[in-house]
């Protein structure tokens, strides 16, 4: 599990169990559902290229440079919660023009194991062979801190009020604090469009929840690292007050056609903790696959 730990989700199997909160559909007074729509496939697959700027530079002072690191992370659950995980480091990079000719400048090396401030680091230019292996434990669809078989994805509010209500209610039993639940709602949300096979009409009330939450604000359009359109969503957040708080902004990439997330920049300072770090992850394929989990494949 990403952000709980099993017994909260031991916790809300419980509540249901006593009738006392998240069961879906009917505790929020909703109509008996209709049967789930089958599977498409074997497998929920999701295919995550992630882009990592490393926060020190290097080469030489008179001519520093930037490196970002890659990899490819991938997941497949089959709609009975088995799950298989992969990961490929695809090497480190100068990515901008200017990065290059000071790569160059600097003999073009293919490894770095200290940055100019003298951090130490492992950094290479070569791909990796990368890794796929069964996660142990039947995790089935995890949202919210709470396991949800694929029925129950299935049946998940589908209105974007009843949604965002069943999501705050799952993080009081998460034991989020009051105050932070509208900023940690917001964070979930997104995961609807991408982790779980939510059907249309849940991504469709997840987008449209996410736009009426605190802090979250339409920012047009926009094309992702692979070329694809999509609509702009920018999710800020800060913790804390003072010199001390810290501030993270969430920028979507969504295909509201598919109603799919296509990628996800992050970024985080303050605080007094050092750089500030950042990343993108775009979702190169998410969808329903009958192909086996394998290492993945070189770019």
């Amino acid at each position: 599990m990403t952000l709980y730990s099993w017994t909260a989700a031991a916790t809300f199997r419980r509540l249901i169990a006593m009738g006392a909160g998240l069961a879906v559909g009917a505790a929020l007074g909703m109509p008996a559902p209709a049967a789930a729509a089958p599977p498409e496939g074997a497998y929920w697959h999701v295919k995550e290229l992630l882009t990592m700027p490393q926060e020190w530079r290097f080469g030489t002072r008179a001519h520093p440079y930037s490196l970002v690191k890659k990899q490819i992370i991938e997941r497949w659950t089959t709609p009975d919660g088995r799950a298989w995980y992969a990961y490929r480091e695809l090497g480190a990079t100068p990515p901008t023009p200017a990065d290059k000719k000071a790569w160059r400048r600097d003999g073009s090396p293919a490894r770095w194991s200290e940055s100019i401030d003298g951090k130490t680091v492992r950094l290479s230019t070569e791909p990796a062979k990368g890794h796929v292996g069964a996660v142990r434990e039947s995790v089935k669809f995890e949202l919210a801190g709470q396991l949800l078989t694929y029925d129950e994805v299935q049946r998940l509010p589908a209105d974007p009020a009843l949604l965002k209500d069943w999501l705050t209610r799952a993080g009081r039993v998460g034991r989020i604090p009051d105050s932070a639940l509208p900023g940690w709602v917001a964070g979930t949300l997104p995961q609807l469009l991408h982790v779980l096979p939510a059907p249309k009409e849940v991504r469709n009330a997840a987008y449209q929840a996410m736009l009426t939450m605190p802090g979250v604000r339409a920012d047009g359009n926009a094309k992702d690292e692979l070329g694809r359109p999509g609509a702009v969503v920018v999710i800020d957040t800060t913790n804390g007050t003072g010199g001390t708080a810290t501030r993270t902004r969430t920028r979507l990439i969504v295909d509201t056609g598919r109603m799919a997330l296509l990628s996800q920049e992050y970024s985080a300072g303050g605080g007094g903790k050092g750089p500030a770090k950042s990343s993108v992850t775009t979702l190169a394929e998410v969808g329903w696959t009958d192909a086996r989990p394998a290492v993945p494949a070189l770019p």
